[in-house]
């Protein structure tokens, strides 16, 4: 197989269960074997699916203040933020939320349960392939991270109680967790279409095997589509240093307005101005919230600016064909792909605030214009590092040493 992250090809050993293979060359994982993982995957899927059902039905926290209770749930969430007029918003808390959970639990049990009684479901290549898709916007965990600033602001104002959802909200996140790490990818193409080992490749020049990016089948045909899961080939990314500039860009010029404009307005008694992201960091600090704080700074101003730094940083590297520090160079980007969504923290507080937080003249919170620019950072940020290919790095180091 081909490592994913710089190309290098390996022949993997036979493995015992729990053993783990990594790149020789940059480290990047490439194999754990695991027992029972489909029967694990099962029982822990159909855990989640029950979890799910009741995080959604009952509310996550109930806000009283002067005698008056207001509760909040994940779908409360979404229509707090469309009834005050941000429908982008509203759809994007309840897609990563909700929808994009339920999507890949459900296409979770749709490919492992027919394979587990030997039958394969119809389309299970092209459903196993949306749940590659789905798998960076369930942020179930970062919700659950949202709620518990959004817990610490309000419980300095007013008494906020734990509702039975977030109980479930928490076993759902680690069932969900769980299930992903003990799936093996490489045992469900295996059991759909068995992949062509070496012995399968004689005479092939190494230069000349393109690896599927959907499955990992190693082919000579670098067009159309794969033989074992019918997604389109490509050597590397299409265009992948210009989509990843571009984004980068974009996403740049966002973070301008995200800082700018104010992201909410929290009215209290009548009195009350609107807070930028800065100002509400600089409000919890005045009111003694520090680790909040320090976790509202990194992940709303720290987080977007490394990105985008670290991203710029590989893109100059591309283009210099530079050979320094390959390795830790890939592992910066390992590391940008795996951050950059937990960024969505502020926008998930500001969506319980808004939802918990709307008893009339007593008190209010209402999202502002900033919050929808930088919920566009944190998605187009998300799309800049997914669009770029390390083993662009490592070909041009490779030129320029020839």
């Amino acid at each position: 197989m081909a490592c994913p992250d710089c190309g290098l090809l390996h022949a993997l050993p036979d493995m015992s269960v729990g053993e783990k293979v990594a790149c020789s060359r940059c480290g990047a994982s490439l194999y754990t074997k695991h027992a029972y993982g489909l029967h694990a995957t099962a029982a822990l899927s159909s855990a989640a699916l029950i979890l799910l059902a009741v995080a959604t039905m009952f509310p996550l926290l109930i806000f009283e203040l002067e005698g008056r209770e207001q509760p909040g749930g994940i779908l409360s969430s979404a229509e707090a933020l469309w009834n005050v007029g941000y429908p982008i918003l509203a759809v994007l808390v309840f897609f990563t939320v909700l929808a994009a959970p339920l999507l890949k639990i459900l296409a979770t049990l749709y490919v492992v349960l027919p394979l587990l009684a030997g039958r394969p479901a119809p389309a299970t290549a092209r459903v196993f392939r949306l749940l590659d898709h789905l798998r960076p916007w369930a942020m179930v965990e970062v919700f659950l991270l949202g709620l518990i600033v959004a817990y610490v602001k309000l419980s300095d104002i007013a008494t906020v109680e734990i509702g039975p959802s977030l109980f479930a909200l928490v076993g759902l996140m680690v069932t969900m967790t769980w299930a992903e790490a003990v799936l093996d990818p490489l045992d469900v193409w295996d059991r759909l279409s068995p992949q062509i080992r070496a012995g399968g490749m004689t005479g092939a020049a190494p230069e000349r095997l393109v690896r599927c990016h959907a499955c990992a089948q190693l082919t000579e045909s670098g067009h159309g589509p794969c033989p074992r899961c019918g997604a389109a080939l490509h050597r590397r990314k299409p265009d992948s240093f210009h989509r990843t500039a571009s984004l980068a860009v974009a996403a740049a010029i966002l973070y301008v307005p995200a800082n700018l404009l104010p992201i909410m307005t929290v009215v209290y008694f009548g009195s009350g101005e609107p807070d930028t992201i800065l100002s509400g960091v600089e409000t919890l600090i005045a009111a003694g919230m520090l680790p909040i704080a320090l976790l509202v700074f990194f992940a709303s101003i720290a987080v977007p600016v490394l990105k985008l730094a670290g991203l710029g940083y590989l893109l100059l590297s591309v283009r210099r064909r530079s050979t320094v520090r390959l390795k830790e160079r890939t592992r910066l980007y390992r590391l940008i792909e795996g951050i950059g969504r937990w960024s969505m923290v502020d926008i998930f507080m500001i969506s319980l605030l808004t939802a918990l937080v709307q008893l009339g003249a007593i008190a209010t919170v209402q999202a502002e214009l900033g919050a929808v620019a930088f919920a566009m950072v944190v998605v187009v940020t998300m799309q800049a590092s997914h669009a770029f290919d390390p083993r662009l790095m490592w070909d041009a180091a490779i030129r320029r040493e020839s």
